[in-house]
């Protein structure tokens, strides 16, 4: 962009302020706009791919991490015993580590737990609406039989 032409934009957007407030909208007749709102959709299967997700990553850093920890250990033990300085260091960053991970480990373990949860209390939920919905049915076939329909 060059020199005039940033000028020349200054000089619109001076030019077409306003002191009201603007919102950002859809345009009338887009795509969306006016029409219905609409609800978040989950399907199971997607949840079902995070929750996979969420379980493979915590099997797979669990033990990744551990195998990191203890190499990190041993080499920090190694070094302060041969008196340098390092060691210490590599031992505090082991020691955080630990920590890192299980806060990790535990984010995981809650979205698998969390999704797992979902999906069964969503299965209950429409076993439970089939139900209801089953009884009413059976009370208007018996209103029905009835009053003669």
């Amino acid at each position: 962009m060059g020199w005039d032409e940033w000028e020349r934009l200054k000089a619109e957007a001076v030019q077409n302020r306003s002191t009201r407030l603007r919102l950002d909208q859809l345009a009338p007749g887009a795509a969306g706009a006016g029409g219905p709102r609409g609800d978040l959709t989950v399907h199971q299967n997607d949840l079902a791919a995070i929750g996979s997700a969420a379980h493979e990553l915590f099997q797979d850093f669990g033990r990744f991490s551990d195998h990191a920890r203890l190499s990190s250990m041993a080499a920090a033990g190694g070094l302060k015993s041969q008196g340098f300085d390092v060691g210490a260091a590599l031992d505090h960053v082991a020691e955080r580590w630990i920590g890192q991970a299980q806060t990790l480990l535990d984010a995981c373990a809650h979205i698998s737990n969390h999704l797992r949860y979902t999906k069964n209390q969503h299965a209950a939920d429409e076993s439970h609406i089939a139900g209801t919905l089953s009884s009413i049915t059976e009370l208007d076939h018996g209103f029905d039989e009835r009053n003669g329909s």
